[in-house]
């Protein structure tokens, strides 16, 4: 490695990770003014605070890595442009895509912790950070759940007027077998409950009921053991369930959905293919960010710095707009996903040629 690409890689890192030190402390420090009074509503102790955000802070550095790289490489690059450094750089001899190197290693070392954090590390962390939000910050404090329908195969379908998940009880529950637009059998119980020895369902006070044509056959009985292929955890709340899941959990998962017909796989397909996404998001950024920065600018850098801004938030309007295509499945939810990268890839190298070489 040569002096400058030493130079520009040590410039680049210690501004990426200043800039989301600098970010995340100001979303930190907003989050817990707006969260304070549900702190002190649940009395909660300062080592309780802190695990939370302990949680809650890696979260915030990973939603924000492509914007903060972005903004890195446009403020070093700018600054090296207006100290005529880019010039000097270029008339050595150095062509404009070996200029960029050090640029594309500090990317690719940011991608490759990106990676590994939304893949295995933030998931996990994500696991306590959710539950304190779900009993603390969205008063979900109560352990029963209420009207829960659930897919259990592709013509299965079943149903919970109540559920607690302390004891793993539901009411009023229905199993609903349909085929086309024609139910054939409906077992409904009065209770169902989880048996922790056998590790199976059991229904109390039961009823099925079978249709064939016009004729119906009804069988009743007091207790019922089940092979539902559902478990406890399936019926608990599914809020931010997907940000839980590390990559193994994710295929998991997604595969049980698949095995069941499930109709809300394209969400959790979706979480996979931006993990995988993500990482090139900020070697694409670096690309643009250096092809904008490059230029000398009579006004200095802050014009940059501000257009950088303004791309940054062009690129969050595309994966917004992308990942809702992409899980309201209208668009292949791969393509969909990859899509604001595809984009501004073509812009990076419709940019690329207007720069000076």
């Amino acid at each position: 490695m040569k002096l400058i690409d030493q130079y520009i890689l040590k410039k680049f890192l210690s501004t990426f990770f200043f800039v989301v030190f600098l970010l995340v402390a100001i979303v930190t420090v907003i989050d817990y003014t707006e969260k304070n009074d549900d702190f002190l509503e649940h009395n909660l102790g300062f080592a309780e605070v802190l695990g939370y955000y302990i949680d809650f802070i890696p979260y915030v550095a990973s939603l924000i890595t492509p914007i903060t790289v972005f903004i890195a490489v446009v403020f070093v690059t700018s600054g090296m442009a207006g100290r005529t450094e880019i010039i000097a750089i270029l008339s050595s001899g150095v062509s404009f895509i070996r200029m960029l190197v050090p640029y594309f290693m500090g990317a690719a070392f940011i991608a490759a912790i990106s990676f590994l954090l939304n893949g295995w590390i933030i998931p996990n962390a994500n696991k306590d950070r959710i539950a304190f939000e779900l009993k603390y910050i969205k008063k979900m404090t109560s352990n029963d759940d209420k009207d829960i329908h659930i897919k259990v195969a592709p013509e299965l379908y079943a149903y919970m007027e109540r559920y607690n998940s302390m004891s793993d009880v539901g009411y009023r529950f229905t199993l609903e077998r349909i085929v086309g637009n024609e139910m054939l059998e409906k077992l409904s119980a009065r209770r169902i409950e989880w048996d922790t020895t056998h590790t199976k369902w059991k229904l109390k006070e039961w009823e099925l009921h079978t249709f064939d044509g016009s004729k119906e056959k009804i069988e009743k009985g007091n207790e019922l053991d089940t092979a539902l292929n559902i478990l406890p955890k399936d019926l608990g709340t599914t809020y931010g369930l997907y940000e839980t899941l590390t990559l193994p959990e994710l295929n998991q998962h997604i595969a049980i959905l698949r095995e069941r017909g499930g109709n809300d796989i394209p969400v959790y397909q979706v979480e996979e293919y931006i993990r995988y996404m993500s990482p090139f998001t900020a070697i694409i950024l670096t690309f643009i960010g250096v092809i904008m920065s490059a230029r000398k600018s009579r006004g200095g850098s802050g014009f940059q710095i501000a257009l950088g801004f303004f791309i940054a938030f062009l690129y969050i309007i595309f994966y917004i707009f992308s990942r809702s295509i992409a899980e309201a499945n209208s668009l292949n939810p791969l393509f969909a996903v990859w899509l604001p990268n595809i984009i501004f890839s073509i812009v990076g190298l419709i940019l690329y040629n207007t720069v000076p070489r």
